[in-house]
C-alpha cells in the first residue's frame, strides 16, 4: 500500500488471511489493538459491525471506506472511540454509531470487522482511495484563530503519544516559523506554557475532537508531525503540512512530498533519523513563500467562503478557556 500497489497489497493480505484462518487464534482474543477481527466473510447484504481497535487517527484515516460498506451492505454499526462519535456519525453511510468500551457491543449484527482491515475487504483501488477531501466534516466552526492585523493563522503540533517518540519535534525548533505576516496558535495538547511562549504561539487547544475540528476549519494552515491532529484535518480538507522522520510510518509513501491519502497534505521529510534542522529550514522557506504579502490577500479571499464570521472576541475567548 506504501507504493499504491493495491492489487500486490491485496494478493499479500489474501494470502496472510488463508493463514490466518487455518492455522491463527480465535477472533477477539488478546489485545485490541493486535486483533484480526474480518477472517474473510462476506459484507454485501449483512449488517456489519466496525470495530475501531487502533488509534484515533487509524480510525480518522480509514473512515473514508465508510460510505463503500454501506454500498454494499445492509446495515452499517460503528463501535468507534468516544471522542469520534459525533464526527463518524455524520459520515454518510453509517447507521449507528456506539460509543467503544471495555466490553461488548450490545447490538445485534452478522459480521465484524476492524476499521483498518475495510480496504481489503472492499478490494480497494485508487477510486476508493483517492477520495475526496473533506469526507469529515465539523459540527461548527469555533471561533478561536482570529489573527492579528490580517496575518495569516498557522496551527501547530509537535508531540506525539508514547508510540514512536522519533514523531516528536522539539518546541524550540518551531521558533523560526514565527514570520512577519504569520501567526501561530498551539494546537498542542498539554503543553508547558513555556514552550508556547518560546514558539510565540497563542494557545487554543483543547481536548474536545468536535471543538478541535472547528478550530481546525478557522486556520490557513496546519503543520503537525504524524498524529492525529495531521489526519483530522487533512480528512476535513484544510492546508496540512506534514512533519516526517526518517523512517516514517508505512501509510506515508518512501519519497516525495505528496500522499495519495490526503490531496491537500504536504510532507516534509527528515534526511537524517534525528535530524530536524532541515525539516525546520524547509518549512521556514515554504512558510515565506506561502505566504507572502501578494499572496496573501488571494488566500484570505479563496479561504472566505469556507470560514464563519469570527468575532474580534473570538480569540481573546478561546485563550481564556484553556488558561481556565
Amino acid at each position: 500500500m506504501r507504493t499504491g500497489d493495491f492489487a500486490a497489497a491485496w494478493a499479500i493480505a489474501d494470502r496472510d488471511l488463508a493463514r490466518l484462518c487455518k492455522e491463527g487464534p480465535p477472533k477477539h482474543e488478546g489485545p485490541r489493538h493486535l486483533q484480526r477481527i474480518w477472517r474473510g466473510e462476506p459484507l454485501a447484504g449483512q449488517s456489519v459491525l466496525v470495530r475501531c481497535y487502533h488509534g484515533l487517527g487509524d480510525t480518522i484515516q480509514f473512515a473514508r471506506f465508510l460510505p463503500a460498506l454501506k454500498g454494499i451492505a445492509r446495515e452499517v454499526t460503528v463501535w468507534c472511540q468516544p471522542n469520534l462519535v459525533g464526527m463518524i456519525a455524520r459520515v454518510p453511510g453509517v447507521d449507528r454509531v456506539m460509543a467503544l468500551h471495555d466490553g461488548t457491543p450490545e447490538v445485534p449484527f452478522d459480521v465484524d470487522i476492524e476499521i483498518m482491515e475495510l480496504p481489503h475487504a472492499l478490494r480497494a483501488g485508487r477510486d476508493l482511495v483517492h477520495v475526496r477531501c473533506p469526507y469529515l466534516t465539523a459540527a461548527s466552526a469555533q471561533p478561536a484563530a482570529r489573527a492579528r492585523d490580517g496575518a495569516c493563522t498557522v496551527g501547530l503540533v509537535w508531540r506525539v503519544g508514547d508510540w514512536d517518540k522519533r514523531r516528536e519535534v522539539p518546541a524550540s525548533a518551531l521558533r523560526s516559523l514565527a514570520l512577519p505576516g504569520v501567526q501561530l496558535f498551539s494546537l498542542q495538547r498539554e503543553a508547558p506554557a513555556s514552550d508556547i511562549a518560546g514558539i510565540g504561539a497563542v494557545d487554543i487547544s483543547t481536548s474536545d475532537v468536535e471543538i478541535l475540528a472547528s478550530r481546525l476549519q478557522t486556520l490557513d494552515l496546519v503543520i503537525s508531525v504524524d498524529t492525529m491532529v495531521a489526519h483530522l484535518a487533512a480528512a476535513l480538507g484544510r492546508e496540512t503540512w506534514v512533519m516526517l522522520h526518517a523512517d516514517c510510518d508505512w501509510r506515508w509513501p518512501a519519497t516525495g512530498s505528496r500522499t495519495y491519502w490526503y490531496p491537500h497534505a504536504r510532507l516534509f521529510r527528515q534526511h537524517r533519523m534525528g535530524d530536524w534542522s532541515s525539516v525546520i529550514a524547509e518549512l521556514t522557506a515554504a512558510l515565506q513563500a506561502r505566504f507572502t504579502a501578494p499572496r496573501r490577500a488571494s488566500l484570505r479571499r479563496s479561504t472566505a467562503a469556507q470560514r464563519s464570521a469570527v468575532p474580534a472576541e473570538g480569540l481573546v475567548a478561546a485563550t481564556e478557556d484553556n488558561r481556565a
